[in-house]
């Protein structure tokens, strides 16, 4: 029989092990029930789409219903905020965009209330996005160094659009490359830009080819470069920045996974499993690809090192394109 000091000590060894056996306990189970997406787009919109069908695709791998919950608003800080916030048990995950959102947010907001790195496990990548310079497709420029060579001409007479930050960067750094004054016009949706764009108000613009497959398909505009160093697979024939005498552009956006810090190992390593299954299936690759973007399966040490190298790099753009951080 155990003495009265005996069973304190017992009890207390039980109690500190408490904690960690059901923590293991729940991960072994993980998901006993509906997981919760967050998305940082409206309901419906072309990027909400992306947050859809990465959720049903985990609801196939789980066999368990991923809710997605639309919190749009204050340039995705709202959803961000969010997830920092929610419990860290794995049943709140965040599908987005975070070269540009997390990455960009520490130059672009005067401050945050939450830590884009360190108050979120970083899962993994799932695409990449390349964006495109593109022009009307009636214009006469049939290369990026015919559309400089009349923008050289005409000085800060002419203009460009700008309908997101990661386009208007790519702009910016264009102009650095080939000496152009050209004159930027900011519009707050992209039907309105590729309305002037074909009417001739503005020269051209970058945007991710997935705003303008359908324009670009049917021939109203016409791709020119890609904002980086490399061809992408939705559109072969169209020159890498480089191959188009920009080389000092190198910019790709990419969407990836976070979960609130805190998240239990066992969880997120299952969740890099299941996401980078998700991103390698030769069926998502084709619709990834058909909507203008890029695979791009990865795991959280990835994540991590574009992060802390692109939240560098955005500093940098914020300047180079005079971009005011938001109050």
């Amino acid at each position: 029989m155990l003495n009265r000091r005996q069973f304190v000590r017992a009890a207390a060894a039980t109690s500190a092990l408490t904690p960690v056996l059901s923590t293991d306990a729940s991960a072994q189970a993980y998901p006993d029930h509906e997981i919760h997406s967050i998305g940082m787009f409206p309901a419906g919109s072309g990027a909400d789409v992306m947050v859809r069908y990465f959720s049903n695709k985990l609801a196939e791998m789980t066999g368990k219903t991923v809710v997605v919950e639309n919190k749009a608003g204050a340039f995705g800080n709202i959803a961000t905020s969010y997830v920092a916030r929610s419990k860290p048990d794995g049943y709140t995950l965040y599908i987005a965009p975070g070269s540009s959102v997390l990455a960009a947010a520490p130059s672009l907001f005067k401050s945050l209330n939450y830590d884009p790195i360190n108050d979120f496990e970083h899962i993994t990548t799932l695409v990449k996005v390349t964006f495109i310079q593109i022009v009307a497709g009636n214009s006469p420029y049939k290369t990026a160094a015919d559309l400089s060579k009349f923008l050289k001409e005409k000085g800060d007479t002419a203009s460009y659009g700008s309908v997101a930050n990661t386009g208007l960067v790519a702009s910016e750094l264009y102009k650095q490359s080939a000496g152009l004054k050209t004159v930027e016009v900011k519009y707050k949706e992209v039907q309105a830009m590729l309305v002037d764009l074909l009417a001739g108000a503005i020269a051209f613009c970058h945007i991710d080819v997935a705003s303008v497959l359908g324009q670009l398909q049917d021939g109203a505009v016409r791709a020119v470069s890609t904002s980086s160093t490399q061809r992408i697979r939705a559109l072969p024939d169209v020159p890498s920045a480089l191959e188009a005498g920009i080389p000092n552009l190198d910019l790709v956006a990419w969407w990836s996974v976070h979960v609130p810090k805190g998240t239990p190992k066992a969880i997120t390593d299952q969740l890099e499993v299941w996401f980078n299954k998700i991103a390698s299936d030769e069926v998502v690759g084709k619709w990834v690809v058909n909507i203008g973007f890029d695979p791009y399966p990865g795991n959280s040490k990835l994540v991590r090192e574009l992060l802390e190298k692109d939240t560098k790099a955005w500093a940098d753009y914020v300047k180079l394109a005079n971009i005011p951080p938001i109050g």
